[in-house]
């Protein structure tokens, strides 16, 4: 059954049993807004629905996958909204009882990493260019504070998180942030070899696999997720720090960091 919503704005979505296709669709970087990130929630949702999808694919574009949350929501007025929305996209993506399969190209960066990172399966091009970048604004980012250092040890996730540094596909995939990595044009089929072995599989077995197979990381991962968040709310967002790195990037100047 093929079904292709239109009422989206900033992504499509194409369903065809057993694969859906969701497509980040905000050019020129695919910068997550609110809006867009209620039409994620939306689009999983439609898609968690049909029993006879396998997989979804999350894709961007060849320049970006997604270059992260939109800097204009981190102010203190703003910045608890955007992150609740934003956090449950991500709970919507590890909760979701279909194989999900991240397809990155571009510019893969902040909040756009980590919605990569908690996909089931990632494919990345080898030049494209993965970053959590999020200290270089007074900030960190709270999924990777909760879940990176799971997938690629803890002293490797610290250098990510804390130093902000960017890595390419090549380096993503060595230390576990990515299933496998090709040159941009042969990505797809990556991903199609992944679908071929889903789709004949069934639907309800890998749900319930999948279920198996995180339960015990599901757990530490919505307490983790949890702490961070309190901790941005409490701790961080009371920085002066905070705000002068987002004021900065703002207004297109370097921070004056205070240390307070």
């Amino acid at each position: 059954m093929t079904n292709t919503p239109s009422s989206f704005s900033k992504i499509t979505l194409a369903m065809d049993a057993p694969v859906a296709r969701l497509t980040l669709a905000h050019p020129p970087l695919n910068i997550l807004d609110l809006t867009m990130m209620d039409e994620l929630r939306a689009a999983l949702e439609q898609i968690e629905a049909r029993p006879d999808v396998v997989a979804v694919v999350l894709k961007g574009s060849p320049k970006a996958f997604c270059a992260g949350v939109d800097v204009a929501a981190h102010t203190p007025d703003k910045v608890r909204p955007m992150l609740e929305k934003f956090h449950a996209v991500i709970r919507a993506l590890v909760q979701t009882r279909k194989v999900t399969i991240a397809a990155v190209e571009g510019a893969c960066l902040g909040g756009g990493a980590e919605l990569a990172m908690v996909s089931d399966l990632v494919y990345t091009a080898r030049d494209a260019k993965w970053a959590f970048p999020e200290i270089k604004l007074g900030c960190y980012p709270p999924v990777a504070a909760a879940a990176l250092a799971a997938l690629v040890g803890q002293k490797r996730a610290a250098d990510l998180v804390l130093t902000g540094r960017q890595i390419s596909g090549d380096e993503a995939l060595a230390i576990g942030l990515a299933t496998g990595a090709a040159r941009g044009e042969e990505l797809e089929s990556l991903v199609a070899d992944a679908l071929a072995r889903l789709s004949k599989l069934s639907p309800s077995s890998l749900a319930v696999a999948k279920k198996a197979f995180y339960a015990w990381d599901a757990i530490h991962f919505e307490k983790g997720l949890a702490r961070a968040e309190q901790i941005y709310f409490d701790d961080l967002m009371k920085t002066e720090d905070a705000v002068e790195g987002i004021q900065s990037f703002l207004e297109k100047r370097k921070p004056v960091w205070k240390g307070k």
